[in-house]
């Protein structure tokens, strides 16, 4: 719920010379029609005894080519339609037109008629200012049709002195776009920004006081107007889509802030709400008026635009209070990703000004959820069902999918399937199927799924009940590959599997075999058969010896019907591998990477390391990520780590915790990280013709072994940058220069050589110690003091190119030297000039980022003795 306070609109002409000046507000917006073809329509608001109506204006498409349209508002008169007066000296004028473009491209449609009218405050000798309002079309066949936002509420309005005042243009999109909001300043001639515009809180009295723009939902806020007056705005509504801007709308409008001691009515708290489709949302809206004047509610905004529309019902103005009812039964087609905004207004009948109370909400409107999901598990495979969706204008829908059953219940307006809930996406159809099979799934695991409506601009429903299956357990189902003993020739694994419980007899009698494979790896990519086992209760297998510290293990195991003259394979397990560690060492640290494929989820790593002094193995961390970095450790020194996995399949029926173990392993860790890069800062000392860098490091880890610093030095026009010293402090003075102009970049070396990435180049200019000046006088006679023509402090000058000559045009003294020295004299004579303005031209040639660069100045010195 949004709430603002704004006024009824009541206009008020100032008085003024009754020129041929006209135009208050103004705002173009389009409609597609089919393929390149767009109605456009220009709404102006006018000073309406003006003799400068306009009955046509001419817009521009964008497209090198212009059309006059005619109005199209009003009563017909003896030129064509003469527009509608609104209010006291306001007439609304619309003019309409179709226009075709020639092809997928960006179009500025603009409209440009002075002028505007005589007196408003923040645009100077605004009579003789044009009114310029544009659009933007973006034709793009991936974008697809799209037609602009339309405003519903005018963009004239009324405001008092010393209260606060608040506009929304109530912005409606035919097509769900979003929208954003911000202010832009207003254009005169030929489109340019208008010389002197400022915004209504930055003139006169009223500077202080702030001028806001909310950008999601349009409404402006003007805090405290302190000066009555006419002011004028400029804002841009753009559209978005799928996170792109697809064109947008200007808003030129005009404020009248006038004198009032009346109070606005206050309207009742109203909340933002969800609807399903299908469903009627009722409400009632009620205000009160303090001053117990008549309050008439009206309300507007997108429900009221579209098929099927609200409708607000109030009974006539009362005294003191009034409420109404506010009613909308949605349809499927209501349903968006977008909210629809509503405006409702209560206004009061004071005069000479009627204010209004505005509050608006939001209202998204959400497609009903897939109902009766079921799941049910078919071999391999689970089949979803479920009912048809009673929206048909639907595009799809969304399958999503986590192991072990959640009990999902939707939070307010919670649409789709938020990802806290652990469910993935697992499957999108383009269709209205209602029947979807999950395959490569593996037995064990109850599998819960839940399903989403999808819509064309991509809104989603509400999400189904959830429903859970598991495979049927006819296979040996893996629980254990867990390392029993870490060796080249002698290692051992421990292998487990829950036997199978719903084997189907008739088609498979028994008896049972159990075919054991090993893949030297952890993918599984070349299993070879290792051993039989023949008792269906016989799950349990110790594989040795064998490679357990080079390279991990995966198996599987065949469960077969051995019934003579009879023998199938029934099913496989899922392959699973055994837990491998491996390390990234680092400086001080050691990473332990924890890999694994397996058919459950592991859920927490424990990770063991070996105790030098008792030679067991102690518990150092838990980790529910498959790695973990062991800190504070010596470089150079060995540590040897093992890991237990805790997994789990989360079903009934199957030994719950999984606790396998990884081999023993060890590394070393060593400083082969490079500190972090210098934040590097460079000031100009202007007076000693230096430059200062300093820096620092952000991270204090980066800078524990730093050495030293490499500081790198580019000068002018130069390509890279090259070494220019080292130093083991945090900061540098680079002197002797020729230019102050110059870039650099800094390196931190460590203890064992590892060279940090180089800093940000940062570069400076020789602007920063200003330009070259000339001083106006000086008084060559002979005291010591001011008695040369010397330029103030500079640097960074390679030399000038001065001629100084006196009234008569004659030259008096050259020179190259950018020191000068000129002593008052006839150069080369050792004559004294006499005293009196002397005239020059110099050209300066400066030692800038950009090479050498040329400035000419021209002036005057005089001299006095």
């Amino acid at each position: 719920m949004k709430k603002c306070l704004i006024f009824l609109f009541v206009f008020i002409w100032f008085a003024g010379p009754l020129q041929a000046t006209h135009q208050r507000a103004g705002e173009i917006s389009f409609k597609y029609i089919s393929g390149l073809t767009y109605e456009i329509t220009i709404v102006t608001y006018s000073y309406a005894p003006s003799p400068a109506d306009r009955f046509e204006l001419e817009i521009n498409w964008g497209d090198n080519t212009s059309t006059t349209l005619q109005r199209t508002n009003g009563p017909i008169g003896p030129q064509g339609h003469i527009g509608d007066i609104v209010g006291p000296d306001i007439k609304k004028n619309l003019y309409v037109g179709i226009h075709t473009f020639t092809g997928a491209a960006t179009y500025k449609i603009t409209l440009e008629d002075p002028n505007r009218n005589y007196g408003i405050v923040n645009i100077p000798n605004s009579v003789e200012v044009p009114l310029f309002i544009e659009t933007e079309l973006i034709i793009n066949p991936f974008i697809g049709p799209n037609s602009s936002p339309q405003l519903l509420l005018p963009p004239i309005d009324l405001g008092c002195v010393n209260q606060p005042f608040l506009h929304n243009p109530g912005a409606f999109d035919p097509d769900g776009d979003s929208l954003s909001f911000r202010l832009t300043t207003c254009r005169g001639a030929g489109g340019d920004y208008i010389p002197g515009f400022q915004l209504p809180n930055q003139v006169g009295t009223n500077i202080g006081s702030s001028f806001n723009m909310n950008p999601l939902t349009g409404e402006i806020l003007w805090a405290n107007p302190k000066m009555q007056g006419e002011y004028n705005i400029a804002f841009l509504i753009e559209e978005w889509r799928n996170g792109l801007k697809i064109g947008y709308i200007t808003r030129d409008m005009q404020i009248t802030i006038v004198s009032c001691d009346n109070t606005a009515p206050v309207l009742a708290p109203i909340n933002d709400t969800c609807v399903e489709a299908g469903d009627t949302i009722q409400f009632r809206v009620s205000a009160t008026d303090a001053d117990n004047n008549y309050i008439k509610l009206t309300a507007a905004g997108a429900p009221f635009e579209i098929a099927n529309p609200a409708e607000f019902i109030s009974p006539a103005d009362s005294i003191g209070h009034n409420s109404g009812i506010f009613r909308w039964e949605t349809v499927c087609s209501h349903v968006r990703k977008n909210p629809y905004q509503v405006y409702f207004r209560a206004t009061d009948n004071d005069l000479p000004v009627n204010l209004f109370d505005l509050k608006s909400m939001n209202i998204k409107v959400v497609g009903p959820a897939p109902k009766n999901l079921v799941a049910l598990p078919l071999g391999n495979t689970i089949q979803l069902k479920w009912n048809k969706n009673r929206c048909s204008n639907i595009s799809g829908y969304k399958i999503y999918r986590r192991n072990g059953y959640y009990g999902y219940v939707a939070g307010y307006c919670e649409t789709g399937v938020p990802s806290y809930t652990g469910y993935q996406l697992t499957a999108t159809l383009n269709t209205t199927d209602t029947i979807y099979t999950d395959s490569e799934l593996s037995r064990g695991i109850d599998y819960c799924y839940m399903v989403v409506a999808t819509y064309p601009d991509g809104a989603e429903s509400y999400a189904s009940n959830e429903a859970c299956a598991q495979l049927k357990k006819d296979v040996p189902v893996i629980t254990n590959v867990s390392i029993q003993k870490t060796g080249i020739t002698d290692g051992r694994v421990y292998l487990v599997w829950s036997k199978p419980t719903e084997i189907d007899t008739l088609q498979a009698p028994g008896p049972y075999k159990y075919l054991i494979y090993r893949s030297d790896d952890l993918g599984g990519l070349a299993f070879n058969l290792i051993d039989s086992l023949m008792l269906l209760n016989d799950t349990i297998y110790i594989d040795e010896p064998l490679n357990t510290q080079d390279h991990g293990l995966s198996y599987r195991v065949e469960l077969y019907n051995d019934t003579p003259g009879l023998r199938f394979l029934i099913g496989p397990s899922q392959k699973a591998s055994s837990v491998y560690i491996t390390f990234t060492p680092g400086d001080k640290k050691i990473k332990i990477n924890i890999n694994t494929v397996v058919p459950w989820t592991n859920e927490q790593f424990v990770i063991f390391r070996k105790n030098e002094i008792t030679q067991l193995f102690d518990s150092i961390g838990i980790s529910t990520v498959p790695n973990f970095t062991d800190l504070n450790l010596i470089n150079g020194k060995s540590y040897c780590y093992q890991v237990k996995s805790i997994g789990t399949y989360g079903t009934a029926g199957i030994t719950d915790p999984l606790i396998n173990y990884s081999q023993e392993s060890c590394s070393t860790p060593v400083d082969n990280e490079a500190p972090c890069a210098p934040v590097l800062d460079v000031q100009a000392d202007c007076d000693s013709f230096k430059n200062i860098l300093s820096w620092i490091n952000t991270d204090p880890d980066c800078s524990i072994d730093i050495v030293k610093y490499l500081v790198y030095y580019r000068p002018p026009q130069a390509e890279n940058l090259v070494l220019l010293d080292s130093t083991q402090a945090l900061t540098y003075s680079h002197s002797d220069l020729i230019t102050i102009a110059g870039c650099y970049s800094v390196v931190a070396i460590d203890s064992v050589g590892n060279r940090s990435a180089m800093s940000d180049t940062v570069c400076i200019d020789s602007d920063v110690c200003g330009k070259y000046r000339l001083p106006n006088i000086f008084t060559p006679n002979g005291d010591e003091r001011n008695d040369f023509f010397v330029p103030f402090p500079y640097t960074s000058v390679e030399k000038i190119d001065l001629q100084i000559v006196n009234r008569w045009g004659n030259v008096v003294f050259t020179t190259q030297d950018p020191a000068i020295k000129w002593n008052g004299e006839i150069q080369g004579s050792g004559q004294e000039v006499s005293d009196g303005v002397y005239y020059y031209i110099c050209d300066v040639y400066e030692l800038t980022l950009n090479g050498i660069v040329k400035r000419t100045l021209r002036g005057s010195v005089t001299i006095i003795r």
